[in-house]
């Protein structure tokens, strides 16, 4: 049997990191078993989808490398296939017509749950007669299609995360609406869970792979699936992503679309690196940073976690600090230049790269996201910079003027730097004024950066001197300028 995969998000909102990370169990399996990994777009809830969540979706799956094998399928081209499967469940007597209002269905969850009842329908119009259905039509009353469930029966299956799995019937809530109301004897818009199983087995999908919240719908689909007389998928029911409480990861826990993540520096690989992590357990011996193609060599639901995943910043934040101090220059380079560019930073990549790559590189060991190299690059980009309290004071003492002096002196005109002008500069100022080198350094620093601390000193000046930077810096700390 060949392995048939799907992600079927919702265009209702961005695509969230806990769909996203279904996504990406499903592909790690449909490649463990070299497989199908399809994209269907859930949007029949026309009401609430909205092309850009869809661009969003579509992009987001792509920018984290998940490419999909067929599709994207979107559900509201499908709407004859759905209606064909009504007509049949209502052909065969298992769906009818029920025409409830609203407000006979609300006064029965009433009475039911005065009575310390769980609110459920209570099937009453599942076998009206030809006269009573032709009064309500009469009446102008709209019906909604329902599935007819049966309380006594059991539905089990065994679920690939969680073993066997087995729902009573009077447990899911009474016949179960499949097509919103329409005018009698037509068929209203499907509902969520007659279209997946449609689509499912339109699509000849295998297993299906979800999170943890669709538990409750499965029994009802599997009951779909024997209805229309087709093959029930394996299921497989992962772990739900949790913040630190322990409850579920959403928008009051701060960042959860993966268009979010991306924005606040991430970089893909280390965000679906850790995506793998929640939930999944690498074989022994494996390291924790791998690529989604060495993840899925080894993927099984055998080492998928039953217990929620808690989402831990520090340990994302240190995958990503990884791969960005890994990442070729050129390639973190071409990840920075639109973060520098959204920052207002202006420079020229065809001419400007002598000194952008050497800035790259100075700055990549102290990356933990890519925007930390705004504040970082700020002083290499500016033209003037404002000194700091800590280095106001340095250069306010007697012997930093001094040594600022001389390295003017050896530094006369705007001449082209090498590392071995510069120790040989910081090395006759240190022996002419017979102080330290540390104060030669910090008074320096202090000239060039604005700061005490920064990064790596003489390539700090050897890249503001490509910009004609340093002497004017210098000459500004001197109150020259």
């Amino acid at each position: 049997m060949t392995v048939r995969v799907r992600i079927a998000p919702s265009p209702t909102g961005n695509l969230h990191i806990g769909t996203a990370r279904t996504a990406v169990f499903n592909w790690l399996y449909a490649r463990h078993h070299n497989g199908t990994f399809i994209l269907r777009v859930e949007d029949t809830d026309l009401e609430r989808s909205r092309p850009e969540y869809t661009d969003n979706i579509l992009t987001g799956l792509a920018w984290l490398g998940l490419q999909w094998d067929e599709g994207p399928a979107f559900q509201s081209q499908r709407t004859e296939l759905y209606q064909q499967a009504i007509q049949t469940l209502l052909d065969n007597g298992q769906a009818y017509y029920c025409y409830c209002t609203p407000a006979e269905l609300d006064a029965m969850r009433q009475a039911q749950k005065a009575s310390g009842q769980a609110p459920r329908y209570d099937n009453r119009h599942r076998n009206l007669t030809l006269a009573e259905q032709a009064a309500f039509v009469a009446a102008g009353r709209q019906p909604v299609i329902r599935f007819k469930i049966a309380d006594d029966q059991e539905i089990r299956w065994t679920d690939l995360v969680r073993g066997e799995v087995s729902w009573q019937g009077r447990d899911l809530g009474g016949d179960m609406v499949i097509a919103r109301a329409a005018p009698a004897g037509e068929i209203g818009p499907p509902l969520y869970n007659l279209v997946v199983v449609v689509d499912d087995i339109d699509m000849g999908i295998t297993q299906v792979i979800r999170g943890e919240d669709h538990i409750g719908n499965t029994p009802k689909q599997i009951l779909l699936y024997e209805a229309l007389q087709a093959t029930v998928p394996q299921f497989a029911h992962t772990p739900l992503i949790l913040n630190q409480s322990g409850q579920k990861l959403s928008k009051r826990d701060g960042v959860t679309s993966i268009s979010d993540f991306q924005a606040m520096g991430y970089v893909a690989p280390a965000l679906v690196n850790y995506m793998t992590l929640l939930g999944w357990s690498p074989v022994e011996g494996m390291a924790e940073i791998f690529t989604l193609e060495e993840a899925a060599k080894y993927f099984s639901f055998e080492r998928v976690n039953r217990a929620g995943a808690k989402f831990d910043w520090d340990k994302l934040n240190w995958l990503n600090s990884q791969y960005l101090h890994s990442m070729p220059v050129p390639d973190l380079l071409q990840a920075l230049m639109p973060i520098w560019q959204g920052a207002g930073y202006q420079f020229e990549i065809e001419t400007d790269q002598a000194w952008l790559e050497p800035l790259t590189a100075l700055l990549q060991a102290s990356l933990t996201k890519l925007t930390d190299a705004i504040e970082q690059a700020a002083p290499f980009f500016a033209t003037m910079i404002t000194c700091d309290p800590e280095a106001t004071a340095q250069l306010a003492q007697p012997d930093s003027r001094k040594a600022l002096e001389l390295i003017l002196a050896y530094r006369q005109e705007p001449s082209e730097l090498t590392p071995e002008i510069v120790n040989e500069v910081i090395k006759k100022v240190t022996k002419e004024l017979g102080v330290k080198k540390g104060l030669v350094m910090r008074s320096l620093r202090s000239a060039l950066m604005g700061s005490v601390h920064g990064p790596d000193l003489i390539t700090s000046w050897l890249i503001l001197s490509q910009r004609q930077l340093d002497i004017p810096r210098i000459r500004k700390a001197q109150g020259q300028l």
